[in-house]
């Protein structure tokens, strides 16, 4: 059975805040699914043009407040500040991320505490 790999998903917000984007797409799976209010991303061709091109949210930080690892998921609860179309954001979050047997994060789904980003 796979393992969760926290310190994989803690780094995955450390390269995402400094916007080192290779570094977040060599943590995940080619075929990797990412689910988020509104949109699937399936495959890292379309996972890559999201952060490349498509991310609405810019120039921000998050927050972790608690991370769980439990058989081959990690749970991350926490906030985000930012940027989001011009304007200042910030909003809680829960992220889940579910590893392959390979140790790269094959499935991903993100709720937030607002109806879009």
């Amino acid at each position: 059975m796979t393992n969760a790999d926290p310190d994989a998903v803690r780094a995955y917000y450390d390269h995402i805040d400094a916007e080192e984007y290779e570094a977040v797409f060599a943590l995940f799976a080619d075929d990797v699914t990412y689910e988020r209010t509104g949109q699937r991303l399936d495959g890292m061709d379309e996972f890559r043009e999201f952060y490349l091109d498509g991310r609405p949210l810019e120039d921000g930080e998050h927050e972790i407040h608690r991370l769980v690892a439990d058989g081959d998921t990690v749970a991350v609860r926490g906030r985000f500040t930012g940027t989001q179309d011009g304007e200042e954001v910030a909003f809680g979050f829960a992220d889940f991320h579910r590893f392959d047997d390979d140790g790269d994060i094959a499935e991903r789904w993100t709720y937030t505490d607002r109806d879009e980003v």
